[in-house]
């Protein structure tokens, strides 16, 4: 396996875990706070949009490098 190769896909695996890992913290959060539904909904919506934001970069670097 090339250098390059192992990079990218650690990048890709450490990326897509601390998302995972993210996700997490967010419905931990609401739960630990008692939220409720409508609470829980805000907090992803509010803190997943920084998350999206991060993944639709990536892809749109991705698609302009090409």
């Amino acid at each position: 396996m090339d250098i390059e190769v192992f990079e990218k896909w650690s990048l890709v695996i450490g990326v897509g875990g601390l998302i995972a890992f993210m996700t997490f913290i967010m419905w931990d959060l609401a739960k630990q706070s008692k939220a409720g539904r409508f609470g829980t909904f805000i907090l992803f919506v509010a803190l997943g949009l920084g998350l999206l934001g991060f993944i639709i970069k990536t892809v749109l670097v991705e698609v302009v490098d090409k």
